[in-house]
């Protein structure tokens, strides 16, 4: 999909506050909110915008520590590898996991409400896999989100 500057524009907007009625959206990058409207179906209907999400205080929701776990897999098999992923998905303390190439396989960003917490979470949910060889864990210290994605307009 080729988007043009009004597109990007539109894109960065939603990406800072996903709750901009149409009209101020239209209003900000000056057009008429009927154009507005029919950009961002295209936008949806393309795949460009593919969700909404909320952004959440983890620390106010009672998850005081981050962690990644860095896991080497005993075997690279597709099912395998599907069904721990599968298995991660569903864990509500799993914020994201990368099947990533080099020294570790994977790797999981978890939250958790304390140092035992994030042990249990380790033990009953990863090394106790039978994919997983060996889990390494580093805590995050403090994290920077970058939702700029379209930091250069294309045209």
């Amino acid at each position: 999909m080729d988007l043009d500057r009004t597109d990007i524009e539109i894109i960065r907007l939603l990406q800072k506050d996903v709750r901009l009625s149409n009209k101020q959206i239209a209003a900000a990058v000056g057009i008429a909110p009927s154009t507005c409207h029919e950009r961002l179906k295209r936008l949806w209907s393309s795949g460009a915008i593919k969700g909404a999400h909320l952004d959440l205080d983890l620390k106010a929701l009672g998850y005081s520590l981050a962690a990644l776990f860095l896991i080497e897999l005993a075997k690279h098999e597709r099912e395998t590898v599907d069904s721990l992923l599968e298995s991660i998905g569903r864990l509500t303390e799993v914020r994201a996991a990368f099947l990533i190439t080099g020294r570790y396989d994977l790797v999981v960003h978890v939250v958790a409400r304390d140092m035992q917490h994030l042990k249990d979470q380790a033990f009953d949910n990863f090394t106790s896999h039978p994919a997983v060889t060996r889990i390494e864990t580093s805590i995050v210290y403090d994290m920077q989100q970058n939702d700029n994605l379209l930091s250069e307009v294309r045209s």
